[in-house]
């Protein structure tokens, strides 16, 4: 297996395993309220760390779009829908992975790597993109001030991977990805 590979792998897994075993949904507890940030723009990611960025296929766009979906069905606004697609192209680039089988010796699934032994959902729930960005949204609202820390503090928050930096890498695509489809 070529290294790049088993090196995303590896790190998929690792990602997954960390974040279930020690966070699982972390908006297990109450539904707060979002603070009141509609109507503010997106800023430009101002991000001073290296960015990865990847060209997306067609299930990919659609996985933007459901996770922009998902964030205006929540009430949330664009800024919540960056952190979310950030966080998916981090843990899945944006594709709906089933069991990884050997590759993963864990249960997550999906855009976000949930697990459903950590309470995420069931696996069809954590496979349906609106469900498992929902999911997520849940999370990131009981983060307090997620809106206005950095993009990978607010992620790492609800994923909790043994990469916590990671999400950084991906602001800057992210956000053009939710300027190119908020209104679309």
């Amino acid at each position: 297996m070529n290294t790049i590979l088993r090196k995303s792998i590896l790190g998929v897994a690792g990602l997954a395993f960390t974040g279930g075993v020690f966070a699982g949904p972390i908006a297990a507890h109450a539904d707060t309220p979002a603070h009141a940030t509609a109507g503010k723009p997106v800023a430009a990611a101002t991000v001073q760390d290296e960015q990865s960025t990847i060209t997306l296929n067609d299930e990919q766009t659609a996985n933007v779009k459901a996770i922009i979906a998902a964030t205006k069905k929540a009430g949330l606004p664009e800024r919540a829908a960056v952190v979310s697609i950030a966080t998916a192209l981090q843990e899945s680039k944006l594709e709906n992975l089933g069991h990884l089988g050997d590759r993963n010796d864990h249960d997550s699934l999906g855009l976000f790597q949930q697990r459903p032994s950590s309470g995420w959902g069931s696996p069809e729930q954590i496979t349906d993109p609106e469900y498992s960005t929902l999911a997520f949204l849940k999370g990131l609202k009981q983060v307090d001030g997620w809106q206005d820390m950095p993009l990978t503090k607010a992620a790492q928050t609800v994923q909790v991977s043994a990469y916590p930096d990671a999400y950084a890498q991906w602001e800057k695509q992210a956000t053009d990805l939710v300027n190119q489809h908020w209104t679309k």
